[in-house]
């Protein structure tokens, strides 16, 4: 079974709740997607209509990826940089595979599908990402091709006591 990958997909009911349930059950199981379990769709709905937000206003792209059964089964939001002299990379934020897929290749799936998206925009030369250190997650993405750029030590406090790095990857697309 894969995903089936759409691009800047029609944001009806049905993909927003998909889109919910999606980071709630992620966020649930300890993905690092800025919330820390246990979390519920109330607390995860604002992040979700801002962000959906950003894409009606076209500063975001989305990338779902859906399984057999229709469900939303991950997703990545591909945000530009306004920065006057960064517009030629952009951001991948709240890149999430729903726990009962994970194990799959669905990850390296979607990253490939990022990276594919991403190639066919004009003027993006690169993706950047920011992961939270502890997990191994910088692991997963340079296997995905992407380069560590920069640490900050400590920058994500998921609980007192409980610090973690904030970790810079590149991925370069030419």
């Amino acid at each position: 079974m894969t995903l089936t990958f759409t691009l800047d997909p029609v944001i009806d009911p049905a993909l927003h709740e998909g889109l919910l349930d999606l980071w709630t059950d992620v966020s649930n199981a300890g993905g690092a997607v800025g919330f820390v379990p246990p979390v519920d769709r109330d607390a995860v709905r604002p992040q979700l209509i801002k962000q959906l937000a950003q894409v009606a206003d076209g500063a975001s792209r989305l990338l779902v990826g859906h399984d057999a059964e229709g469900r939303v089964a991950a997703t990545a939001f591909l945000t530009y940089n306004t920065h006057q002299l960064m517009t030629h990379w952009l951001w991948v934020y709240t890149v999430m595979v729903h726990p009962r897929h994970q194990g799959r290749g669905y990850g390296r799936d979607l990253m490939a599908a990022v990276a594919d998206a991403v190639r066919g925009f004009d003027g993006i030369e690169a993706i950047r990402l920011n992961c939270r250190g502890g997990l191994g997650l910088e692991h997963f993405y340079a296997a995905c091709g992407y380069k560590e750029v920069g640490r900050v030590p400590s920058a994500i406090r998921v609980a007192p006591g409980d610090d973690r790095d904030d970790i810079f990857m590149l991925l370069p697309l030419g």
